[in-house]
């Protein structure tokens, strides 16, 4: 049964329960971004110090191919829990499979071959990818749950605060497990992230008493969209609308539910170019980091491309409150959500013009320090906090209630079609036997190239979408 959530005093706090949603979200992005921020290295690294010892393209296909499958994953988690089990229980029981695939890594390193090392690597990015993703479309709108119907304008300072969790969380992850990677080794580096993701999960259960419990659509009788879509499209007639078919097979509400999941989906369609430039910050911007000079901060602590990954969520944490609460108010109605998307894809682009440029100084044979790296980081945060912080309070409020975590899936395998792009350019993009054709000059370019022209259509497409149930009329253009 759902319970109605409590009121917030005079509209402006938030539900109390919150708290153990944003507590469980930053140790698990600790355990996560900790994890990912040292595959690069330890893929590419030397057989001797405990690496695989294999190639830079290598190393960015694999760690695309599994954050593809992180984000895939949402479909099924988001199925589980609008169908099943609800968003409570999918989270709490697919989290134990998150951290049993951080336990399969931490003992890999104890294996004795490479090929062993592989394999249980293998086996625990795929365990983890189950896990992070399967739970991943549940918890962003399962704090949505908490909020009592006609708050919607709490949500966009929620989810800012949700996201600057998030960015908590990976940024202590970056600065500590490269730094107990290369002083204890690789078993400690990837156990550490266990222990913090089973610590999310208790903290999770904690709230169990508190929470709002929206039941799943078995219990509802609530139809999903597939079969309300398939439906309208097996019974389509001429002269009719397209959801017409289906409205002698299930009711007003289900087909409106149905509806609100297209048009939103029309502009997802657009998101995967910006994710294949993010998410390289964890493979390509790493490897491109190996030919730079590392910055020395004490005698036995140096900042290099692993560390520096932590910039990226500490300037999330300062723009996100930076923008949320002062440049949207001051631009009121103007800064629309895909306003914001929009603006935030030409500059991601951008960031990349940056990269290529760093690249070629360092083709040119050049020292330079990785500190460097700031420059295209600061770029591309920039556009982070326009794209995937607005997106997540996109995708919720522009879903029917019965739809959220659907949305939220459909949301997240944008990130996945993203890094299948980067895995696909990289196998398949002309490096003609070069072993690092991933970490060039050009390649930067291609995305960047790609980006841009992807912008422009975004924001055409974007001036025909009418927003559903927001405090914005649905007259005010993107």
């Amino acid at each position: 049964m759902s319970s109605p959530a409590p009121a917030s005093a005079a509209g402006n706090r938030w539900p109390p329960q919150v708290k153990f949603i944003v507590g469980n979200e930053a140790c698990e992005r600790y355990s996560f971004y900790g994890m990912k921020g040292i595959l690069a290295g330890y893929i590419t690294g030397e057989v001797v110090r405990g690496g695989l010892g294999l190639t830079k393209d290598t190393a960015t296909l694999w760690i695309h191919l599994f954050i593809m499958a992180n984000y895939f994953m949402p479909l099924l988690g988001a199925y589980v829990s609008d169908r099943l089990w609800g968003r409570y229980k999918t989270i709490l029981w697919i989290s134990l499979f998150y951290c049993a695939g951080h336990g399969v890594l931490a003992l890999s390193d104890l294996a004795q071959s490479v090929s062993a090392r592989s394999w249980m690597l293998g086996a625990g990015l795929g365990l983890i990818a189950f896990g992070a993703g399967g739970i991943k479309p549940c918890v962003s709108a399962f704090m949505g749950d908490q909020f009592r119907e006609g708050e919607s304008r709490l949500y966009q300072k929620a989810y800012a605060a949700f996201y600057f969790s998030i960015n908590f969380g990976s940024f202590f992850s970056f600065l500590t497990i490269p730094f107990i990677a290369k002083k204890y080794g690789y078993a400690w580096a990837f156990g550490i992230p266990g222990v913090l993701m089973a610590v999310a999960t208790f903290i999770f259960w904690l709230g169990r008493h508190r929470y709002v419990m929206v039941p799943p659509a078995r219990e509802t009788r609530t139809a999903g969209f597939f079969p309300v879509f398939f439906a309208a499209l097996t019974n389509r007639q001429p002269g009719r609308a397209f959801w017409d078919g289906a409205r002698s097979r299930f009711s007003a509400e289900e087909v409106s539910a149905a509806q609100s999941v297209l048009p939103v989906l029309s502009i997802f369609a657009l998101i995967p170019p910006f994710w294949a430039m993010f998410d390289q910050h964890s493979s390509t911007w790493i490897l491109q980091a190996k030919d730079m000079v590392a910055f020395q901060v004490t005698e036995t602590y140096s900042i290099g491309g692993e560390e520096m990954q932590s910039l990226n969520p500490a300037l999330v944490m300062i723009l996100v409150p930076l923008l949320t609460g002062v440049l949207y108010p001051l631009c009121g109605r103007f800064v629309t959500p895909l306003r914001r998307i929009g603006l935030g894809m030409f500059i991601a682009g951008a960031s990349y013009v940056a990269v290529a440029w760093l690249q070629q100084r360092l083709v040119a044979g050049e020292k330079i320090s990785v500190l460097w790296q700031a420059l295209p980081y600061l770029i591309l945060t920039t556009a982070e906090v326009l794209v995937s912080t607005t997106g997540l309070e996109f995708a919720y409020t522009q879903a029917s209630k019965s739809m959220k975590s659907t949305i939220m899936s459909f949301w997240l395998l944008t990130v996945a079609a993203g890094n299948g792009l980067v895995a696909l350019i990289t196998q398949f993009g002309g490096g003609h036997g070069a072993s690092d054709s991933s970490v060039t000059p050009g390649r930067f370019l291609l995305y960047a190239g790609m980006t841009f022209a992807v912008s422009a259509v975004f924001v055409f497409v974007a001036k025909f979408y009418r927003y559903r149930d927001n405090p914005t009329p649905a007259a005010t253009p993107a």
